[in-house]
């Protein structure tokens, strides 16, 4: 089976809410390709090994959490950007891309996502009073040790995660995947026991250890695996057409 485009756009764009959040880069389709859409390969990021990858599994639409046209880039097509842009264009492959929209989405986004994978409840927003804010707040239901608690990480999402130990046992949480370590300071005004996120910053350290929290980077890559995972299933769930993902590993 077979569906219009401009259908599995209209849609994405729907469920995501896009038009309505205010980004770094263009959510929705980014590259057209062929009218019709009979398969989608999904990853996590438009980069050359995915875009060989989909081209070799027949598809008709990639689609990711990070894709082009970022705020602030050289806008000229050359190098690397053309050589990735002529791939899609010359099999006709259409790119669709959503970034923040598919971070903050609560069923099929990235934070939402990755705590039904760590077994986290979630109890709210990291910052309730922030809608730009995509990290959230929740629970075990069993308290660790932060030791534990890193060993459990990394045998969930395959990466061993870098830890700081804080003060005491891990019950209460906060996360943000990808590049959110910066929000480590609302998580310990929230009082969590442990901050999650994908990447550190050097001052990271210093916050959590001040402060007495636990912190874990688990990989950008690695911690938005699953909101575009989740997106591409309810697409082709949706229409009753394919979906495949394919991980381009990352160790970042």
């Amino acid at each position: 089976m077979a569906i219009a485009l401009t259908t599995l756009v209209e849609e994405a764009d729907r469920y995501l809410s896009a038009a309505r959040i205010n980004d770094y880069c263009p959510n929705g389709l980014q590259v057209e390709g062929r009218p019709q859409v009979r398969r989608i390969v999904s990853g996590v990021t438009a980069s050359q090994a995915l875009i060989d990858a989909a081209v070799e599994a027949d598809a008709d639409v990639v689609l990711v959490h990070h894709g082009y046209f970022w705020k602030g880039e050289n806008p000229c097509v050359t190098g690397m950007k053309r050589r990735r842009l002529q791939a899609l264009l010359a099999n006709d492959i259409s790119l669709l891309a959503y970034h923040l929209p598919l971070d903050l989405h609560p069923e099929v986004g990235n934070n939402a996502q990755l705590a039904a994978q760590l077994g986290f409840t979630v109890e709210g927003p990291l910052e309730p009073e922030n809608p730009r804010t995509v990290g959230l707040i929740g629970s075990l239901a069993e308290a660790m040790s932060p030791h534990d608690f890193a060993r459990h990480v990394h045998r969930v999402l395959g990466r061993e995660p870098l830890l700081v130990e804080g003060h005491g046992m891990i019950r209460r949480v906060g996360w943000c995947t990808g590049g959110g370590q910066g929000y480590i300071d609302q998580a310990i005004a929230a009082g969590v026991d442990l901050y999650l996120t994908g990447e550190a910053s050097e001052q990271t350290f210093h916050s959590a250890r001040e402060n007495g929290i636990s912190f874990i980077a688990a990989g950008h890559h690695a911690t938005e695996r699953y909101g575009v995972q989740a997106l591409g299933e309810y697409l082709a769930r949706r229409f009753a057409i394919e979906h495949l993902f394919i991980d381009c590993p990352n160790p970042i």
